[in-house]
């Protein structure tokens, strides 16, 4: 006979989704859908890319597990999501940015962004992007140099010629007005073609580049149905569209596949949008997710100071999910609503 007066009832934070998966199979195969663009870190720029991100996944799960020591609260290391912030973080860093520092922005995603509002599941921004926002607004000038990639395969092999600094395609694509950015434009398709964009042969936070390797481990996350096509679509396809109507320099065509290409889209809106915490749980309301991601990306581009919006877009985003939510839940069956009521009533 069950003992119900002792029976423990544990209520978890939302959102509530009743089904077989464990978080830490979830985050097992979101560590795998960035394998493709590990390994094409570690190749286009050496093998320093997989030092970083071993560091950056350490220091994040061994934050995660002092933290819970200190305040004696139940181990959550082996759920792997520190591992997840820890890789992503790494991602949307330079290759050359020193231990200490990514060791930093590893505290703040963990300690402060989500284990100081509960843990997995209560934090209200994306942890990984709230620890490369203060990286970038202590360490801006580390956080805004990038290494040539063609030095990578050197060094592979040990050779120091990574320090090379080279621009990124989106610093080409900014200016002080139309006709300089123009000028700049035409210089970066005499510097990259759309092919090189796409495999990731680029400048870059060294897990960012490759939107061929980040296509595929989206769709792998698609196919294992651990995120929706909703968000990622609807933010691409936005910033597809934005740019393709309002070019600012060469064709409509190429100003676009250079947009979509260059910078953190690809990893933002397959990684970093799909959130579980801070992202809607309706269809209806992930899509008004991705379009305003995709808005706040073309206009932080645009007009901003700073060239990439995929970061701050997200994050600013990360704070509407529960008006959203609050407004795109769907009507429960048998429920009146109140107009109805009324109209009934008279």
């Amino acid at each position: 006979m069950t003992d119900y007066k002792n029976l423990k009832l544990i209520a978890t934070s939302s959102p509530h989704i009743r089904g077989s998966e464990r978080t830490q199979t979830i985050m097992l195969d979101v560590i795998i859908a960035m394998l493709p663009a590990l390994a094409f870190a570690c190749f286009n720029f050496g093998i320093r890319a997989l030092t970083v991100v071993i560091v950056s996944v350490a220091g994040c799960m061994f934050f995660e597990w002092l933290y819970r020591k200190l305040l004696n609260k139940p181990q959550s290391v082996m759920d792997l999501s520190s591992a997840v912030t820890g890789m992503l973080l790494a991602f949307v860093c330079p290759v050359q940015i020193p231990y200490w520092m990514i060791l930093i922005g590893d505290f703040f995603a963990i300690v402060i962004v989500k284990q100081l509002f509960g843990g997995i599941g209560k934090n209200f921004i994306n942890p990984a992007l709230a620890g490369r926002a203060i990286l970038l607004a202590s360490y801006a000038g580390t956080m805004t140099s990038w290494v040539d990639p063609a030095a990578g395969k050197a060094a592979i092999l040990g050779s120091n010629v990574d320090v090379i600094t080279a621009a990124t395609p989106l610093s080409y694509m900014s200016g002080p007005d139309a006709a300089s950015i123009a000028a700049s434009f035409e210089q970066l398709k005499g510097t990259y073609d759309v092919t090189q964009m796409f495999l990731g042969q680029i400048g870059g936070s060294l897990g960012e580049v490759s939107a061929l390797m980040l296509i595929i481990g989206g769709v792998y996350l698609i196919w294992r149905k651990v995120i929706n096509w909703q968000t990622p679509v609807c933010y691409i396809a936005t910033v597809a569209v934005l740019t393709f109507l309002f070019p600012r320099g060469g064709t409509g065509l190429e100003w676009m596949l250079y947009s979509i290409f260059g910078g953190g889209l690809m990893l933002g809106a397959f990684f970093m949008a799909t959130d579980y915490a801070t992202s809607p749980v309706t269809k209806k309301g992930q899509i008004i997710f991705g379009i305003g991601c995709g808005l706040f990306t073309v206009l932080i581009r645009y007009f901003g100071s700073y060239n990439e919006g995929v970061c701050y877009s997200i994050m600013v985003m990360n704070l509407f999910v529960a008006l959203i939510d609050k407004y795109t839940k769907p009507t429960r069956f048998g429920v009146v609503t109140s107009d109805k009521k009324e109209a009934s009533a008279k």
